[in-house]
């Protein structure tokens, strides 16, 4: 196994088409600076794509999900079953990043890494049965190097299906019981914080549960110390599949030039990793929102990162990046059809 293909350069930004495009932000006929973080955004994807008049029409969304050894400590509020049960929730249209994708007419994609219940067959799933979930990682690493490979590939094979369809935009999102657990566990390692910094109740423990939590990823930490300063094996150990099928895509967006709209705690987690990987791919994210999950924050300033939207959101699937898509829309259109002074006939600022 030496195909090490997440090492790949990333994707040059276009400097030329970043300039033109900030140029023209200040013709516009607004005051300089008015439409805050917006502008910026503008100009951002404007580098990205190489184009002066960038557009986030063509989205894709594309959801992993995987099951978590970790759970059979009592870490979860929810049993194991519904991440399976949820799969089809995707499929059938009910879940909120169904919705969601519909009303942006968004291509949603469902990858299935590895569930409790192999026999899964799901109509519109993408069945990859890498295993039964991950092994507990209190007892040993979450995956095998074989397994982490796997998954980080279907990462990057969803975003090949995401060129091939003329996507301008990637959303990632998961679904897996327990995934809040391994994000921590992550993020902990890797930030070297404290544990009950970056915990929180995930998808409804109380007070006491956090505190059981916070013990399991401890000793998890002390377990796996000796990794610590190997991203990848950090992933293997501590990481769900889904988690690192985020981190597969992320490269291979940044690879491949495509932009990302991180989600919320876990897959912010997930861009964490992708960019101890690879620091150039960094340039390549957007971030969605900064979500409920304390721990979300934290990731964020580490990240050096600044989201576009705030709404205590913490449901996962991409629902929160998928919200921030209009804005996306709206400030590429602000920046491609509002008038310059010149062709407004509109006086500009004094000299």
């Amino acid at each position: 196994m030496t195909d090490t293909w997440w090492l790949n350069p990333c994707k040059a930004i276009d400097t030329q088409a970043h300039e033109q495009a900030l140029a023209r932000q200040q013709q516009l006929t607004k005051p300089a600076g008015s439409l805050g973080q917006l502008e910026a955004v503008a100009v951002q994807l404007a580098g990205l794509q190489g184009q002066v008049k960038p557009s986030v029409d063509h989205l894709w969304i594309a959801i992993f999900a995987g099951d978590h050894g970790v759970v059979a400590e009592g870490v979860s509020a929810f049993p194991q079953e519904v991440t399976g049960q949820m799969l089809h929730n995707f499929v059938t249209g009910g879940a909120a990043i169904s919705v969601l994708a519909r009303q942006l007419d968004a291509k949603l994609e469902v990858v299935d890494l590895g569930t409790i219940t192999p026999t899964l067959s799901l109509p519109g799933v993408r069945h990859l049965n890498i295993g039964a979930g991950t092994a507990n990682f209190v007892n040993g690493p979450a995956m095998t190097e074989a397994q982490g490979r796997l998954a980080l590939q279907a990462g990057r094979d969803s975003v090949h299906r995401a060129t091939a369809s003329g996507a301008q935009l990637f959303i990632g999102g998961e679904m897996g019981i327990g995934n809040t657990t391994a994000a921590s566990a992550l993020a902990c390692a890797l930030l070297d914080c404290q544990v009950s910094d970056l915990t929180g109740p995930g998808t409804g423990l109380n007070a006491q549960g956090v505190s059981h939590k916070v013990a399991v990823i401890q000793r998890a930490l002390a377990l796996h110390a000796g990794d610590r300063d190997d991203a990848l094996k950090t992933l293997f150990n501590l990481g769900g599949f889904e988690i690192a099928a985020l981190v597969g895509a992320y490269l291979a967006c940044a690879q491949e030039g495509v932009v990302v709209l991180v989600d919320g705690f876990i897959c912010t987690v997930a861009a964490l990793v992708a960019t101890r990987l690879s620091p150039g791919c960094r340039e390549w994210l957007l971030f969605g929102h900064r979500g409920a999950e304390p721990g979300h924050r934290h990731v964020l300033q580490s990240l050096n990162a600044e989201p576009l939207l705030e709404l205590g959101l913490r449901l996962g699937e991409g629902s929160g990046a998928a919200l921030a898509v209009p804005l996306l829309r709206l400030a590429c259109a602000l920046h491609g059809q509002m008038a310059t002074f010149a062709e407004a006939a509109v006086a500009d600022r004094p000299a």
